[in-house]
């Protein structure tokens, strides 16, 4: 006989009875979410959130609920379960913290406008407005995050309500936010009394595109002198055509951070991406453009940094018209699909010889990978970054995944990852939260189970969320996790290096994560030098292969990746002795500024200091 308790508002003897003819609303609204084909769902149980856990229980065997340690983790699960599949994420949290846990993972997905759905509990309806325990008004607190925030009133509507709600995230991209409480759960409605729109979920086909701005977009390429082309993740899976026009047209292909998998990194004339997250040959590329053509491209610091100032001409190309012209003005704006445009242009086209500009852009990325090569292969001296990097492409899969930290291991790993567009590299690249390497391999691997999935973190973001090992041990989810341990914030500390007084908050105690991993039942390997990083990773690899969780534990040199957004390169910007010292540091003697390429084809250089702007 169950007793009567009284517990955020609800009796406990009467919540699971059951009357012929009817549904619980938590269990209704469980079934909603398996109708639009959610697999997975985040987060740790609590009082106010119970009901849910019961409609999780009884529709075990639809829908998978994954316990994690922290509902931070799971949120940033939820969103990086969006980046990878483009399916909307779901995660919850109880009422108060765990709820305001979720946050960091609602922001990251907000950011970067992917669909969200976030469930969070509330006290019971007979204790709400009593000022009673974890009672609070929430739905304030995610007004700024979400794009649809609503608290259920009834048990009849509760239902109704997630069901708008994923409506709204998926039409909106964004987050959606339900507060419920706890007892409209375990409420009995109708059998038939709720219904799902999932069937009726429809996109907007691809706008028709405006054959006046086509034209007019050729004509401004077919005379432009120094063009090149800027991408962003609006064109992923089109990169063959965006390779393709780039060679017609004799442009070099900058590109964001965050869609830099959608191109193979052997493509001869990708620069990489200019500013925070830099690669040298794309930072020296825009002052010298006169013509860009800027397509499904958001990229945010544009306007801080000044990037296009000596752009006489500015294509954009973009599928959602609030986009164009955001980001500076626009000599022809282009509402369509990247892939649809892309094709639209280069039927168009005229196809240019070989030019100086191209010439001279191809050799600067040329100089560009001799440079990272050359620290890659290095196997003397203390480990570096580099060389842990090489064994990881040494060992990567054709397919692999990468759940990529923030910090200086999204910074390397762009540049020293090989990657080509059957892998994925996913980060929190907008919102920029570290810890989010460990919920990325969680979610990729249970999307992807039968694909090698990598999380490369930085000690300071491993540190952030390395509770949540154990979740991946718990589940049986085989991943591999390179933490690049040097006891510091490397990003934040070379930020200070650039504007503070001093070092302070930077550095941090050793953590042995080998050790770590074995207490959470994963494997766990060290790597102290050169020689062994291959081996190690090797057979870490092989390990992962076998069903294990694996650590490993690259003790890394501490110094500063080469700042491709400061370069001290350009002889008539800096003495020759600051220019030694700058190849010295950073092991770059036989860097050239693009200037000598330009110059070797006849071509005049600006020679300027590139703005930052932000940080």
């Amino acid at each position: 006989m169950a007793k009567n308790v009284i517990q955020f508002g609800f009796d406990a003897a009467t919540a699971n009875q059951h009357k012929e003819g009817t549904i619980k609303a938590g269990v209704a609204t469980v079934k909603v979410l398996e109708s639009w084909g959610v697999k997975h769902i985040f987060g740790i149980p609590g009082g106010s959130i119970n009901s849910l856990m019961d409609a999780l229980y009884v529709e075990r065997d639809n829908i998978d609920y994954v316990q994690v340690r922290h509902e931070e983790v799971g949120a940033l699960a939820a969103s990086m379960h969006a980046k990878y599949t483009g399916h909307i994420g779901v995660c919850f949290g109880s009422a108060g913290p765990g709820g305001t846990h979720t946050l960091q993972g609602l922001y990251d997905a907000r950011e970067e406008h992917v669909p969200l759905l976030a469930l969070i509990g509330q006290f019971g309806t007979a204790g709400l407005n009593w000022d009673t325990f974890q009672e609070m008004n929430e739905n304030p607190i995610y007004a700024d995050v979400a794009i649809y925030n609503r608290q259920v009133s009834t048990a009849a509507q509760m239902p109704h309500v997630i069901d708008e709600a994923i409506r709204q995230a998926y039409a909106k991209n964004g987050v959606a936010v339900v507060q419920i409480p706890v007892d409209l759960g375990w409420v009995d409605i109708p059998e038939d009394g709720w219904y799902s729109a999932a069937n009726a979920s429809r996109r907007y086909p691809n706008p028709t595109l405006d054959e006046r701005d086509i034209d007019a977009a050729v004509e401004i390429l077919n005379h432009a002198e120094r063009p090149v082309v800027f991408a962003g993740i609006g064109t992923r899976g089109e990169h063959q055509i965006i390779m393709d026009l780039c060679r017609k047209i004799k442009a070099p292909l900058a590109n964001t951070g965050i869609s830099f998998d959608n191109f193979p990194s052997d493509f001869e004339a990708l620069l990489g991406s200019p500013n925070r997250v830099s690669t040298k040959p794309s930072v020296e590329c825009f002052p010298e453009a006169d013509t860009v053509l800027f397509v499904g491209n958001n990229y945010p610091f544009a306007e801080v940094s000044n990037l296009f100032k000596n752009v006489k001409h500015f294509i954009q190309i973009d599928i959602d018209p609030s986009k164009l012209g955001k980001r500076h003005r626009t000599d022809v704006a282009i509402l369509g699909d990247a892939g649809d445009a892309l094709r639209a242009i280069h039927a168009k086209v005229d196809e240019k010889p070989g030019t100086g500009w191209w010439r001279a852009n191809l050799e600067n990325v040329a100089n560009w990978r001799e440079y990272v090569t050359k620290l890659e292969k290095k196997r003397e001296g203390d480990l570096q970054l580099y060389q842990v990097y090489d064994a990881i492409n040494a060992v990567a899969e054709e397919d692999a995944i990468f759940s990529v930290d923030v910090g200086d291991v999204t910074q390397t790993s762009i540049r020293h990852l090989h990657m080509n567009p059957k892998q994925m590299w996913r980060t929190s690249s907008l919102f920029a939260t570290m810890g989010v390497g460990i919920p990325g391999a969680i979610s990729a691997k249970l999307d992807f189970p039968d694909r090698q999935v990598w999380n490369l973190a930085g000690d300071g973001g491993f540190n952030m969320t390395m509770q949540d090992l154990a979740t991946a041990v718990q589940y049986d989810l085989p991943t591999l996790h390179v933490v690049f341990n040097n006891q510091q914030y490397g990003f934040i500390k070379d930020e200070q290096e650039d504007t503070n007084l001093g070092y302070l908050g930077v550095h941090f105690m050793d953590i042995d994560y080998a050790k770590l991993a074995e207490a959470m039942g994963a494997v766990g390997h060290t790597v102290n030098t050169i020689d062994e990083a291959h081996a190690v990773l090797a057979q870490a690899a092989q390990e992962v292969r076998d069903g294990k969780v694996v650590v490993v534990n690259a003790r890394i040199t501490n110094e500063r990746p080469l700042p491709a957004e400061m370069l001290e390169l350009e002889p008539r910007l800096f003495s020759a002795e600051r220019i030694e010292a700058f190849k010295k540091r950073y092991e770059a003697e036989d860097l050239k500024p693009l200037s000598y390429f330009l110059e070797k084809e006849g071509l005049d250089a600006r020679i300027e200091v590139v703005e930052q702007g932000g940080f």
